[in-house]
């Protein structure tokens, strides 16, 4: 059942997700060679708590932390420890928040230093699709219309899209219906209406879209050991522009 949102609901969904968005900023600044995953995780958490919210993806069905971190080949739900960041990385930092009864969710990924030009396209690419996904998010328009934009931009380049995770609703739950793939054909899908709250999230690889999960039971990286990049946004559909959430003022 997807569930729409009052104005009201709108506006303390817009309160966590600036969170989340203030959260991932931060994040921005303390990545750099020589700092462990653990750090960032524990800035994370630190800093979410510090605006009166709690770290949505911890203990989350048994995560064990309050930021997913997927470094190079990991595409999600990477697991933060000892693992130091390196010069030439990039860095895939995923957050979720819970406040007043309501969750925020966001994503990033990080160039460190400088990368090679292949990562470098791939983050434009990555962070495109999501802003053509999210031009599709309005009402009168289907579900797979956002599902298709994403699809066909990271195609057109060379790159292929992860097909085993999805975007999704959000709300009161951190998953909610809609599943939104990162595919498919337009026109295709749900009606899109005022008061859908979305959370679009292209995860996109160089080689092949398979995917296989470490023995950690969580930590997604491409079979192919080829370079992933993660952008998300939270958006509300509107009968105009869409509007992102988790964004700074």
């Amino acid at each position: 059942m997807i569930c729409l949102k009052s104005e009201t609901e709108i506006e303390i969904m817009r309160k966590a997700n600036r969170i989340v968005a203030g959260t991932l900023e931060m994040i921005g600044q303390e990545i750099r060679p020589g700092v462990t995953t653990r750090h960032l995780d524990e800035k994370c958490e630190a800093f979410i708590l510090k605006q009166g919210a709690k770290p949505a993806f911890k203990g989350y069905k048994g995560f064990p932390n309050a930021l997913c971190i997927s470094v190079n080949d990991e595409i999600v739900h990477g697991i933060p420890g000892s693992r130091r960041i390196k010069e030439g990385d990039i860095v895939s930092c995923d957050v979720g928040v819970l406040y007043q009864e309501f969750f925020g969710d966001a994503a990033w990924t990080f160039p460190v230093g400088d990368i090679s030009e292949t990562a470098a396209r791939l983050i434009k690419i990555t962070r495109e699709a999501l802003y053509l996904g999210i031009e599709q998010a309005k009402t009168g328009n289907r579900l797979y219309d956002i599902s298709h934009a994403i699809q066909k931009h990271v195609e057109r380049n060379g790159f292929s899209v992860v097909k085993v995770f999805v975007g999704h609703g959000v709300g009161r739950q951190l998953h909610e219906d809609p599943q939104i793939p990162n595919y498919g054909k337009p026109g295709h899908g749900v009606r899109l209406r005022e008061g859908m709250v979305l959370a679009l999230e292209p995860m996109v690889n160089v080689g092949s879209s398979n995917v296989r999960i470490l023995n950690d039971g969580w930590t997604a990286v491409t079979e192919d050991g080829t370079l992933s990049a993660h952008f998300e946004h939270c958006v509300v559909v509107r009968n105009g522009e869409a509007e992102i959430l988790s964004v700074l003022d």
